[in-house]
């Protein structure tokens, strides 16, 4: 039974998208075991099934004269699989499309289905130019089908930002995302950065700085040079709004950093990076989470990090007025991360919204008592929604007379009237993230301003308490003062590069 490793893997990653798993790790992952002839189709398949589905779907169901949900989901990923290749992929004979994914449902044993796969994508076949979207009468259900997106989620962007807008929105979401890199902590010298870049481009690479933000790179064409330098840990593969979060929050050497939010780690590990005498605190609701950071930050030799775990949404186990930089990079919808993601279009759900919204709010109250007077609060998401970015941050100001917006000194292309500054996909081919940074201006409990600078930074010599806490979880005793913590801390709850 012939059944090519691309497909194969693409049918289980499909699956297991289905199950709650994320298509990017999966994807990942399968990558060690395929040739680059394979892998490049699998990333193919597995991405367009997920970004094409609704439309795909209404297709089949016209073809098989059937709702996909009255089939066992074996038949109904080998179907998506095969009308995918048909439809977008011409360099794949149809022959293939279709005997493999008949080939992929007698391998889960559903014999008995493979005649219907087989005579519903032969049909497929008869009626090349079929397009569901056009038999839509309602213009947002028309683009939802066309760029397939629910039409839920296409009506919500229509109402903030506009129809044509909207439209614009969901077939970006389709595009891929351009792929772009940092050079990491390990990579320590500026001359070295060259020395790789021009490596890179005699290896064949195409490569253009960011736009966007400084240091990151955009490429083109990847040689295989490229990813042997990120299994190296020289560079990390990170979008450019992503990066551009740990950039805007100005971390100087001798700062103290916490970024309340850290999992995976990308922006915790640039930010270390940046600036590698400061002090980073990175945080996670799961330890799991948090020692896949760790590993992260000895990958990349990002040493000046120390990880705590902790629920974000109760009160934080550090002294009030501890850091001179906190980042809330806040757990949201994604909507922005679409082209990345493209599985969070089927699983989020209207209410899912103003949850997060409520959760972010409850994070933003706790991460900025942490903030010392004159210290910077740097509110993120990747989301587009106006209930999880404006309206918290009108809700935030409105209980903190203490902290004021602080504008953004760059990128005047990119903020808004009030100060935020975003980014979209269909306008600077980078996710969609919202950021509004806040300075606290005075201290709420004497009503007195202090100003802004870091007066308490060479405090490094710690307490007796602070420093049998240190030693006894090999923390960096010159990493933070004592004041950091509270005297209720934990120790349990905090875990070191080092450990």
């Amino acid at each position: 039974m012939q059944i090519s490793p691309a497909r194969r893997a693409a049918f289980e990653i499909l699956r297991r998208t289905e199950e709650g798993a994320y298509s990017s790790v999966l994807l990942a992952a399968a990558d060690a075991d395929l040739n680059n002839k394979d892998r490049a189709l699998c990333h193919e398949l597995v991405l367009g099934v997920l970004r094409r589905r609704l439309w795909l779907d209404r297709a089949l169901e016209h073809f098989a004269a059937r709702k996909m949900d009255s089939l066992d989901l074996p038949v109904t990923l080998a179907l998506r699989l095969g009308l995918y290749q048909l439809r977008f992929l011409s360099r794949i004979p149809a022959s293939a499309a279709i005997n493999e994914s008949v080939n992929l449902v007698k391998a889960a044993r559903l014999r008995s289905a493979a005649t219907f796969v087989n005579a519903v994508l032969r049909r497929a076949t008869r009626e090349p130019n079929y397009d569901p979207a056009a038999q839509a009468t309602d213009p947002l259900e028309k683009i939802g089908i066309e760029t397939s997106h629910p039409r839920w989620l296409v009506e919500r962007w229509s109402e903030q930002f506009g129809y044509e807008e909207a439209a614009r929105i969901a077939l970006a979401n389709n595009d891929p995302a351009p792929l772009a890199f940092r050079f990491t902590a390990r990579a320590c010298s500026e001359t070295q950065y060259l020395s790789i870049i021009d490596e890179l481009r005699d290896a064949g690479g195409e490569l253009s700085k960011s736009q966007i933000v400084p240091g990151a790179w955009r490429v083109g064409r990847m040689p295989a040079l490229l990813k042997r330098l990120g299994d190296r840990g020289l560079i990390y593969f990170q979008d450019e709004a992503s990066q551009l979060v740990a950039h805007l929050l100005d971390v100087t050497n001798r700062m103290r950093v916490l970024d309340v939010c850290a999992a995976p780690g990308s922006k915790s590990t640039c930010i270390a990076g940046q600036a590698p005498e400061s002090a980073v605190v990175a945080a996670d609701l799961y330890e799991h989470r948090v020692r896949t950071m760790k590993e992260l930050a000895s990958h990349q030799q990002a040493n000046n990090l120390l990880f705590v775990v902790h629920d974000a949404t109760q009160s934080l186990p550090f002294g009030e007025r501890s850091f001179d930089r906190v980042l809330v990079d806040a757990p949201c919808s994604g909507t922005g991360t679409l082209r990345h993601h493209p599985e969070i279009r089927w699983r989020l759900q209207p209410a899912d919204i103003p949850e997060l919204a409520n959760k972010q709010k409850q994070i933003l109250e706790q991460a900025s008592a942490t903030v010392r007077v004159g210290g910077c609060l740097l509110y993120s998401t990747c989301s587009l929604e106006t209930d999880e970015n404006d309206a918290v941050v009108t809700e935030f100001l409105e209980r903190h007379p203490d902290f004021q917006r602080s504008h953004f000194t760059t990128h005047s292309d990119l903020q808004t009237t009030d100060g935020a500054l975003r980014t979209w996909p269909h306008r600077d081919g980078v996710d969609g993230f919202f950021l509004m940074a806040f300075q606290r201006m005075i201290d709420a409990r004497s009503g007195v301003s202090t100003g802004s600078g870091s007066d308490r930074v060479s405090d490094l010599i710690l307490k007796a308490a602070a420093l049998s806490l240190a030693q006894s979880y090999m923390l960096d005793c010159a990493l933070l003062p004592a004041n950091c913590f509270k005297v209720t801390l934990n120790p349990s709850c905090l875990l070191s590069a080092k450990r």
